[in-house]
């Protein structure tokens, strides 16, 4: 019998997988990260609760649990991995230490892999969030302005390239001018610091990885990118559609509208 166990991050998106799978009566447990996963989640779906980097103690208890199939979705802040590392257990550190790299491509592909090993079969969550997924066209906000939209399609193609690197999935961009890129910091930083150098006007573009393997990182927006794009002063959010989790709809386009700020799906080959 198929048992999931979900793997939650921070945000929203963990939430809303729980939600989807309880309304589809499947059987889930769900494994949340102390002070980073949303407590909510346990009134949800039964949840067990342990710290980052408790690799073995992960493991074992789901199998104990019979878990099956596994599913990873919510942030981790890649600086909190790198700079907790020595607070991790043996199982943890060992496989930190034997990676090739330490991008985030490189350490989730790993996990993957290792979860694999383990005898569970990490799945993709898309099945289950389908509704979530950006549409191609106006998300939220006005049509956009031409000037505006020809940033974002020059943006949306650098950010691609960037992706595929690994160092990002966000650019800001104006006048056809890369502004920000985003690195260690995240995105709403990478965006407040677009509107810090490039002033009112910015255009912020979102989009995953070539060849996008649906089973982890794909990119998310949801009313903090919002927040963060108010106070930068940024006019347009440009994402990839189909590929882009869009959470929290009404209250993004509540804000996107008050704020007046534009949400665009833009499709890419």
């Amino acid at each position: 019998m198929k048992k999931i166990g979900l793997i939650a991050g921070a945000g929203e998106l963990p939430v809303e997988f729980a939600k989807s799978a309880w309304e589809k009566n499947e059987n889930l447990i769900v494994y949340g990260i102390k002070g980073i996963t949303d407590k909510k989640i346990q009134s949800i779906a039964p949840t067990k609760w342990l710290y980052l980097g408790q690799a073995q103690k992960l493991i074992d208890t789901m199998r104990q649990d019979q878990i099956t199939d596994v599913v990873m979705l919510g942030k981790i802040e890649h600086y909190h991995l790198l700079t907790s590392i020595h607070r991790f257990d043996r199982r943890a550190r060992e496989f930190f230490s034997s990676l090739i790299d330490k991008r985030a491509k490189s350490i989730l592909e790993a996990v993957l892999k290792e979860l694999e090993k383990e005898g569970f079969c990490p799945i993709d969550p898309s099945p289950y969030l389908s509704s979530l997924l950006a549409p191609e066209g106006v998300i939220a906000g006005e049509n956009p302005p031409q000037h505006l939209m020809e940033d974002a399609l020059f943006g949306l193609k650098i950010a691609k390239e960037i992706a595929q690197l690994d160092i990002g999935q966000t650019v800001v961009v104006k006048d056809k001018i890369v502004i920000a890129v985003e690195g260690l910091e995240g995105t709403d930083k990478c965006i407040i610091r677009g509107g810090e150098l490039g002033g009112e006007g910015t255009v912020v573009c979102k989009v995953a990885r070539k060849n996008q393997d649906m089973r982890y990182d794909v990119p998310v927006i949801g009313v903090k990118t919002l927040k963060s794009m108010k106070k930068a002063k940024a006019k347009l959010l440009a994402v990839e559609a189909g590929k882009t989790f869009v959470l929290e709809n009404n209250q993004l386009k509540k804000l996107a509208s008050k704020s007046g700020i534009s949400i665009v799906g833009v499709k890419i080959d």
